[in-house]
């Protein structure tokens, strides 16, 4: 079986929440160096071999990494973990359910299934760091009209399909209600409680 990234968010019946993005990448299940007594890091596909540059592999540089597992605080107290895999399109996936969460006012579920899209016009973390300017990745459930109002300012509009982008899930409390949901475009997401 190949590895691959993958994220969970945990509640516990105290309030306890975790979010966590454990990744495989490309160094499948990141072997043990048994002489070293550590698991070897698969961020390291992220350096550059470019001098110059503030990911560059040389010593004390650390490469930019697309894990980002999140925790959202409410007056000071952690309320909402949630996460995804998927490389550069993780902080913007979930900023798309951040969004129809916090300024729609859609549950988690429905925050998770509203449409996703993601920019494709930076270079991205994993070679071959080819990009588009101008580039956007959309869900055809977007709508005709937005879409082509993207393309009319001039974005380089790429239909992924009605349900082909984002793998989230996220874990929320409040007073003794916990809440959960998973993004079913993958098919392998799933939200329980116990």
């Amino acid at each position: 079986m190949r590895g691959d990234t993958v994220h969970v968010d945990v509640v516990d019946a105290a309030g306890n929440m975790i979010s966590a993005t454990p990744s495989g990448g490309w160094l499948q299940s990141s072997p043990t160096i048994p002489s070293l007594g550590f698991c070897l890091g698969t961020r390291g596909q992220m350096f550059w071999l470019d001098e110059g540059l503030p990911s560059s592999l040389m010593p004390g540089r650390r490469p930019r990494s697309t894990l980002s597992p999140t925790l959202a605080l409410r007056d000071g107290e952690p309320t909402l973990a949630f996460g995804t895999p998927g490389g550069d399109q993780q902080d913007q996936w979930q900023l798309c359910f951040w969004l129809a969460y916090t300024v729609g006012g859609l549950d988690l579920q429905a925050a998770i299934d509203a449409p996703m899209w993601h920019s494709t016009a930076f270079p991205p973390s994993f070679a071959p760091r080819e990009w588009e300017a101008g580039g956007l990745v959309v869900e055809s459930r977007l709508g005709e009209r937005a879409i082509a109002h993207l393309r009319q300012s001039g974005h380089i509009v790429t239909d992924a399909g009605a349900w082909g982008l984002g793998r989230m899930c996220a874990v929320g409390r409040g007073g003794s209600i916990v809440r959960a949901a998973a993004d079913t475009r993958s098919g392998v997401g799933s939200a329980a409680a116990f």
